[in-house]
């Protein structure tokens, strides 16, 4: 099990206290791209599916971005299956 798969684990389990680093972790890990240009926002993406997130990379990240960053990493692994 390599960090990104742990990283993404624990914020399944808890998704307070992270930040936006450790979303570009899980994200890059995946082939997710990730969009921050020099705003307060970062946007998580992928070709397989057509939503994005944009999640402000304030810290720490409110739990409802993680969640909806999970939901989409599901959806992406989805998609490469």
């Amino acid at each position: 099990m390599n960090a990104a798969t742990k990283l993404l684990e624990a914020m399944r389990n808890n998704p307070r206290d992270w930040r936006i680093e450790q979303l570009q972790t899980v994200a890059r890990q995946l082939g997710m791209a990730v969009r921050c240009e020099g705003g307060s926002h970062h946007v998580f993406s992928h070709e397989a599916v057509t939503e994005m997130l944009s999640v402000p990379a304030h810290r720490p990240i409110k739990p409802v971005y993680v969640r909806r960053f999970v939901a989409l990493v599901d959806k992406v692994k989805e998609s490469q299956a």
